[in-house]
């Protein structure tokens, strides 16, 4: 179950708060992978940091049984100071992972990252790119019930998404997504749910085309 109970999110502007959600009352369908569309704006990636547990509402509340990941692939929470494995020992710490169990996850990241040497190097000497292999490896190292993936499902090169994807296909074996992306294909291949945000409101859609139609601003087939 993941139910949004009176959620309201806003953020301060020059013209003050402005409101993503209000008072939005919402259960996402259960053992579903969800793909949550909208225009840009409309308020997806915030409502995925908000079920992620990044961001927190102004009221209300995300209310769960299941284990939600981060966004996968987030890497705005590394301390640049630190090495990519005092990162990800960290996280797996926070995550309860200790001795062999930590140990087991901070290998699997460092191998799938691919980038040598630099696993023990301050993470402000990083490309983008190489933060993103970290940040994407240490999120396939930790089993959830649900991932969540805004917009970029793998990076680098095509030796590595291949391989990105190819994780991601056997965590979803036992697992759901909720994933936001522009990419129709996408939607088409990963979720058999859409749930379309607008205006700060959220509409569950069974059939996926008139998920589509709804967030193309096309009448629906009469």
């Amino acid at each position: 179950m993941i139910e949004l109970r009176n959620l309201s999110k806003s953020y301060p502007t020059l013209n003050g708060r402005r409101y993503v959600f209000r008072n939005v009352n919402f259960t996402f369908p259960p053992g579903a992978n969800i793909g949550l569309i909208g225009r840009n704006g409309a308020g997806k990636s915030t409502l995925l940091r908000l079920l992620g547990g990044i961001d927190q509402p102004d009221e209300g509340a995300v209310m769960t049984d299941k284990r939600i990941s981060w966004p996968v692939g987030l890497s705005g929470g590394f301390s640049s100071t630190l090495s990519a494995r005092e990162n990800v020992q960290f996280v797996c710490r926070v995550h309860g992972a200790h001795g062999a169990e930590l140990r087991e996850r901070v290998a699997f990241v460092e191998a799938f990252a691919e980038i040598g040497d630099y696993f023990d190097l301050p993470m402000k000497s990083f490309s983008s790119g190489m933060r993103s292999r970290v940040a994407f490896g240490l999120s396939m190292a930790f089993e959830f019930d649900y991932y969540l993936i805004d917009e970029v499902m793998a990076v680098g090169d095509a030796q590595f998404k291949s391989k990105s994807r190819e994780v991601m296909m056997q965590r979803l074996r036992k697992a759901n997504v909720i994933m936001t992306t522009h990419s129709m294909g996408d939607i088409r291949q990963y979720c058999n749910i859409v749930v379309h945000v607008d205006a700060g409101r959220v509409t569950v859609y069974e059939d996926i085309e008139q998920g589509i139609l709804a967030y193309q601003g096309k009448p629906e087939d009469k």
